[in-house]
């Protein structure tokens, strides 16, 4: 079953104007499902998880695009990317036919150095997740607390979302196998990939919390630079996001470490071991749960506008907190998560600060929370219940 996706407006649009295009995204989120459901018809498709193609594709490019000639989908390019100063000089032969060369890749880092390099102009980029709350449901307004939990629990991932009866447990485990073997060994060779499994479960626990180095690299008994390493092949394969402390010159009272959020909250849960709806949001960590399915929507919403999402966070030495700060044409929007249904305007006292210390690039702030209506708290601030704030379009 396919479902429409969001970001379909803003491919088949630039479809239309640039000679390339590639989706990245993590393993699994769509992107060849995508690519095929909109162009299937028009383009030939070719797949570089083959052996023998990509090894054509890398030893013999020209030889591959006589036998593959655009318009062509080209799916996993990350396998030959080889393949990039070719079809440049395939674009540059005739730069004014566009849509001829469609690309999946799911190592962003490595792929965009790549596009620098030889596409840069010349390709369009997007990045595909797991779906949205909007894609999943007709109504998301209409969304129960059974309902959200369980979407907490399964997560985007397009397969455990359409297909019924999976057992998501089975699913998430063969998930992180095959991406520690895959993606993984490929970006930066591990020895013990244990370690690295014992480090993605502490990642789990500390989510949405201030990421200290030194602690991880004590408790795992690895070096700071391998910490660091392991969090950028993550960053790379689309399983985490870094939410750096928002800094603008009255910020030197601002602490400045980094925060580390999933991208999807289903291998959140898994990771976490959270095995059920009942267990969703309950001890521990559930506010930073809550929190990340916000952020994966802010995050969503941009990337399906073709836009690269710049989300931040802000805490002062004296305690105050804004869970995220999201930066948009020069305009500043404060977000306050809270895991409550009641609604005041002392949930709101840090927004209140921060929007006097930066009032004039502050249109709106937000508190998203499982409130049932839309409450004006002050002229910038608003409560929005998640089931609303999912369907609102901050463009």
């Amino acid at each position: 079953m396919y479902i429409d996706r969001d970001i379909e407006r803003i491919i088949k649009s630039s479809v239309k104007q640039f000679p390339a295009l590639i989706v990245t995204g993590p393993r699994q989120s769509g992107k060849t499902t995508l690519l095929k459901h909109l162009f299937s018809k028009s383009h030939r498709y070719v797949s570089m998880d083959s052996p023998d193609t990509r090894l054509m594709a890398r030893d013999e490019p020209a030889l591959f695009f006589e036998n593959y000639p655009p318009p062509i989908i080209i799916d996993e390019v990350q396998h030959a990317p080889e393949i990039f100063s070719h079809i440049k000089i395939l674009v540059d032969k005739n730069r004014n036919k566009t849509g001829q060369f469609l690309l999946t890749g799911s190592q962003s880092f490595p792929l965009m150095a790549k596009v620098s390099e030889s596409l840069a102009g010349r390709m369009a980029v997007f990045t595909l997740l797991g779906l949205s709350f909007n894609e999943q449901f007709e109504h998301p307004e209409k969304l129960s607390i059974s309902n959200l939990n369980k979407r907490a629990l399964m997560g985007g991932f397009p397969e455990v979302v359409t297909k019924r009866n999976i057992n998501f447990q089975i699913w998430f485990s063969s998930y992180l196998q095959t991406y520690l073997e895959r993606d993984i060994r490929q970006l930066r060779l591990i020895g013990d990939l244990t370690d690295f499994q014992r480090f993605l479960q502490l990642l789990a626990a500390f989510n949405g919390q201030a990421i200290n180095l030194s602690s991880f690299s004590r408790d795992l008994g690895v070096a700071v630079n391998t910490i660091k390493s392991w969090i950028s092949i993550l960053e790379a394969s689309g399983q985490i996001i870094s939410i750096k402390p928002f800094y603008l010159n009255k910020g030197k009272r601002i602490i400045k470490s980094p925060k580390i959020y999933f991208l999807d909250t289903g291998l959140l849960c898994y990771l976490s071991g959270i095995i059920s709806t009942e267990q969703v949001f309950k001890g521990v960590g559930s506010g930073q749960l809550f929190e990340t399915l916000v952020l994966g929507e802010i995050v969503r919403n941009f990337y399906n506008h073709g836009i690269v999402p710049r989300v931040f966070w802000w805490r002062t030495t004296y305690g105050e907190e804004v869970d995220f700060v999201v930066e948009h044409k020069g305009k500043l929007i404060p977000i306050e998560v809270k895991l409550s249904s009641k609604v005041n305007l002392d949930i709101a006292r840090n927004l209140l600060s921060f929007c006097e210390l930066f009032g004039e690039k502050i249109d709106k702030a937000f508190v998203v929370n499982l409130s049932k209506e839309k409450i004006v708290l002050s002229k910038k601030i608003t409560s929005f219940p998640f089931a609303e704030f999912v369907k609102y379009n901050i463009f």
